[in-house]
């Protein structure tokens, strides 16, 4: 029996090691318990009186006022949204950095986020989504190509011939037209919203609906200017406005 205590407390460690596992309606006692993408709390509609497994969904605001214009509405927006707890190395070498997101891309844009920031670099002969600093892609802040994301991206749209989604690129891609190539690599310049017909001066933004029937349902904004007159992709600040933030 002397052996017991010890087999006890080794069957407790090896509880703690298992991955968390609880799924949407599992009962919990903290955020650990549950899944990717889900956190630990009460929801009163489901008439639980424990705390479960529970996923936000976003409801989409073209779900309760239909026919305005695009900008007439509220969009979910993810900040560093390739920044994913738990993405493997690409590069072979431990990543550091922070973590912004749980969900991958794909579930996020299923969880109803429509605008994604991602951060864009030149990185081994391609452009990659990096979570850097000083403008520099490393081995240990690169997540992978953008390619990758960008076809989440597309296979969305596909998949879902209603819903528009906007990128936000943080921009530090300084390859010839680098942009335009990658776009079209991830076949999504037939979703693009020309920038011909983007509104300035505060002027609205056509309806959603018409955006639509053009299949124009892919917004993309650089933070490089020069990629407005060379690329033809938007620059951020001359179609956009941004509150300030303060950090609570």
């Amino acid at each position: 029996m002397a052996g017991l205590p010890f087999l006890l407390a080794l069957h407790i460690a090896l509880l703690l090691l298992l991955p968390c596992s609880c799924q949407v309606g599992d009962s919990c006692s903290s955020a650990r318990d549950c899944g990717a993408g889900l956190y630990c709390g009460n929801c009163a509609a489901t008439g639980k009186t424990r705390p479960s497994c529970i996923r936000d969904l976003a409801i989409q605001p073209t779900s309760i006022v239909k026919g305005l214009p695009f900008n007439r509405y509220s969009w979910l927006v993810t900040h560093n949204s390739f920044s994913i707890v738990g993405e493997p190395s690409h590069t072979g070498v431990e990543r550091v950095t922070f973590y912004n997101q749980e969900d991958t891309v794909t579930n996020q844009l299923r969880n109803g986020v429509r605008g994604l920031m991602l951060d864009m670099y030149d990185f081994n002969d391609d452009i990659w989504l990096c979570h850097s600093l000083q403008g520099q892609c490393y081995n240990f802040t690169a997540f992978q190509p953008a390619i990758d994301t960008l076809k989440e991206v597309e296979a969305f749209l596909s998949e879902n011939p209603t819903e528009i989604i906007t990128i936000f690129i943080e921009d530090y891609v300084h390859s010839t037209m680098g942009l335009s190539k990658l776009f079209t690599a991830a076949d999504l310049t037939k979703y693009w919203y020309p920038i011909s017909e983007m509104p300035t001066n505060g002027k609205d933004w056509p309806s959603v609906t018409d955006m639509v029937a053009k299949n124009h349902r892919l917004l993309v904004f650089t933070s490089d200017s020069s990629k407005e007159a060379s690329e033809g992709i938007a620059y951020q600040w001359s179609y956009l406005l941004e509150n300030e933030s303060i950090a609570m």
